[in-house]
């Protein structure tokens, strides 16, 4: 499946929706790759200060929900503290598990990522009408619901 294919209609319309859903993460994802980049952020990190932006994770869930193996997220982690960007810290719940949690430099720095991305998308999503803008991002959030972290 080529990015800059174009949509044709599949034979089942389950088929055409997942194909325009992996072009459109294909879009989006050279969009935060490109900003990421800018920035000397890997996508990973990128994805590391997007969940923490509004939550708290475990270690492990944060590791779980990037499928990265355990020692591989604890090196990202490291590289990102060095940088400012995160802390650890006990959870508050279990002393023995760690919580990761964006710092106020990494709170900066995803504001002005997101603000670039939104940028960045907005001829794409300009495409929409404001109704239709709102209808596909309820059906996305639908969507992802069952999603953790």
């Amino acid at each position: 499946m080529s990015p800059t294919r174009s949509l044709k209609q599949p034979s089942a319309p389950e088929e055409g929706l997942a194909d325009a859903l992996v072009t459109s993460a294909f879009v989006t994802m050279a969009v935060i790759n490109k900003i990421g980049a800018e920035h000397d952020l890997s996508l990973s990190l990128v994805r590391v200060l997007g969940i923490l932006a509004d939550r708290r994770p475990r270690m492990n869930e944060l590791a779980e929900y990037l499928g990265l193996e355990k020692h591989t997220m604890s090196g990202l982690i490291a590289r990102a503290e060095k940088r400012g960007l995160v802390a650890r810290a006990p959870n508050e719940a279990d002393g023995r598990a760690t919580d990761v949690l964006i710092t106020a430099e990494g709170t900066k720095l995803i504001k002005r990522l997101r603000a670039q991305g939104q940028k960045a998308l907005a001829p794409v999503i300009g495409q929409l009408s404001s109704s239709d803008q709102q209808l596909l991002q309820e059906l996305l959030h639908r969507m992802l619901q069952s999603r953790s972290v």
